[in-house]
């Protein structure tokens, strides 16, 4: 099942290029808002499956005329693994685990705009990634039984403004509107392998990002395993999963992002830079391969610095 939010947050189910309002049958779970209401659905999900798929026939109301919202508008957690990709095998051994958080409050949904700050980044990045949802309460959980807690999955863009003089990932990561998410929230029954999944990134249609789940370095199980035993997850968390960083390109005013993982739709959004700031269009790769160390460098706007 596919579930998104739209227009005044109503909630629906997708099928096809429709989407169902099935607001009616949810409307008593205690919830104050969308976000609550999505997690208590997750942690009720048993009672309310087979409701939800009565309610969704119908014509139905085609996607391209709703404005689609982020399906996990205010998660409790997000968690982002760290280097947990093998870069296409070209990394000598298994990088150590390890993960951390980014504020719920960066998270934005399919056709909204990421804002890049007035700070002195050297570069702006997205990185593109699958992001599992918790689907119940999950502590000290062992990676035999990790996937019985995952409620399903959706596309995750990790925005970092990078080489900020406040070092640390606080800064570079969490700034509002750098966590795009959707378009909708798969439930996991409808993702047969979710550690081989194909995914591509483009920025302007260039493809940027192109790689598959089967990379990773530490698996969705071990993943859950380690995160869980560091503290408890809840219903509707999202633990992001990584991304191989060859492709990761510069982000800049007026760029429209896609990021389509196999199952799990295409989600796309705007770049807005209010300073004008521009960057070269190389990838990482790109770099590496003309032997050229450190950051795509900026090359005009404020904060660049001169030849």
């Amino acid at each position: 099942m596919k579930l998104a939010f739209y227009d005044d947050f109503k909630l629906g189910v997708v099928k096809g290029d429709v989407i169902h309002d099935v607001s009616a049958v949810v409307k008593d779970i205690p919830h104050v808002g969308p976000g609550d209401l999505m997690s208590g659905l997750i942690a009720r999900f048993g009672d309310y499956r087979g409701k939800l798929e009565a309610a969704a026939t119908g014509s139905g109301t085609p996607l391209a005329s709703v404005r689609i919202r982020p399906p996990l508008p205010k998660p409790g957690n997000i968690v982002c693994m760290a280097v947990n990709y093998m870069e296409n095998g070209t990394l000598p051994k298994k990088p150590q685990i390890n993960a951390f958080h980014k504020a719920a409050t960066a998270v934005i949904g399919h056709g909204d705009t990421m804002v890049l700050p007035d700070e002195p980044a050297t570069i702006f990045e997205g990185e593109a990634e699958v992001a599992l949802v918790i689907g119940k309460r999950a502590s000290n959980v062992p990676a035999s039984e990790a996937m019985d807690y995952v409620f399903g999955y959706t596309n995750f863009i990790d925005g970092s403004a990078r080489g900020l003089p406040s070092t640390g990932f606080f800064a570079m990561k969490s700034r509002a509107t750098f966590a795009p998410i959707g378009p909708y929230l798969v439930t996991a029954d409808e993702i047969a392998d979710p550690q081989n999944l194909p995914i591509k990134l483009t920025v302007n249609g260039e493809t940027k990002q192109d790689f598959n789940t089967n990379d990773m370095a530490h698996n969705i199980a071990r993943c859950i395993e380690w995160v869980s035993s560091v503290h408890t997850l809840e219903p509707g968390d999202i633990l992001a999963t990584g991304t191989n960083h060859r492709g990761l390109s510069s982000f800049m005013d007026g760029d429209v992002v896609e990021l389509e993982t196999q199952g799990l739709g295409k989600l796309r959004f705007n770049v807005r830079d209010d300073l004008k700031r521009t960057w070269l269009r190389e990838t990482r790769q790109d770099r590496k391969e003309k032997n050229e160390e450190g950051p795509t460098p900026q090359v005009s706007g404020k904060y660049a610095k001169p030849e």
